[in-house]
């Protein structure tokens, strides 16, 4: 078996989510996950959210959220003011990115059916793309960004409020909302864990 050359072609168009940044770069001011970055969490709340809800085929979910934000290689990822003012052709270029490629179904089918939002894992994996802009947001704000603070006293409200899809999905943004985001490396801190550490 021989790949083709769109085959190779997308591998390397993939690699170049890396170079794209999110737009809303633009208005915090402070550096924050490429896409490609996005994309790999995405894919791990995905999973949690899918547990949680039930579902059984994880694969649909992992495929979907590989996909969810593909298109952005090639159209870049739009801020929130740019939106206003800008439409992106994600369509037509995520077509044009799977087109002759050996994963074309990605964008027939699993694209497409995220794109919908009937099914349950195409819900789950759109929360997961808000959870995930919800997390960082909390990481920059731990730094002390103090947009990142306005956000989630103002529109990211609205989100949790009337964009998320599953239970739990808000059960998870509760959650988040209580957490402190340096527990994870606090928790493992080598002067708890290892009891002779320093001495």
């Amino acid at each position: 078996m021989t790949f083709n050359q769109r085959d190779i072609e997308f591998l390397y168009e993939i690699g170049s989510l890396r170079n794209v940044q999110r737009g809303w770069r633009q208005h915090l001011a402070k550096d924050c996950a490429n896409d490609l970055e996005h994309t790999y969490r995405v894919i791990w709340i995905a999973l949690m959210l899918a547990r949680k809800e039930g579902v059984t085929d994880e694969n649909k979910v992992i495929k979907m959220a590989l996909v969810h934000d593909l298109a952005e290689a090639r159209t870049s990822d739009l801020s929130y003011v740019q939106k206003v003012y800008v439409k992106a052709d994600e369509d037509k270029a995520a077509h044009d990115t799977f087109d002759g490629t050996s994963v074309n179904d990605f964008y027939s089918e699993i694209l497409s059916e995220f794109e919908k939002r009937d099914s349950l894992e195409a819900k789950i994996v759109k929360d997961a793309d808000n959870l995930d802009a919800q997390i960082e947001l909390k990481e920059l704000e731990e730094t002390g960004s103090k947009i990142a603070t306005k956000w989630m006293a103002t529109f990211r409200k609205l989100v949790r409020k009337e964009k998320l899809y599953t239970r739990a999905a808000k059960d998870l943004w509760d959650a988040l909302d209580e957490a402190d985001v340096a527990d994870w490396h606090m928790k493992a801190n080598k002067w708890l864990k290892i009891p002779g550490a320093g001495k």
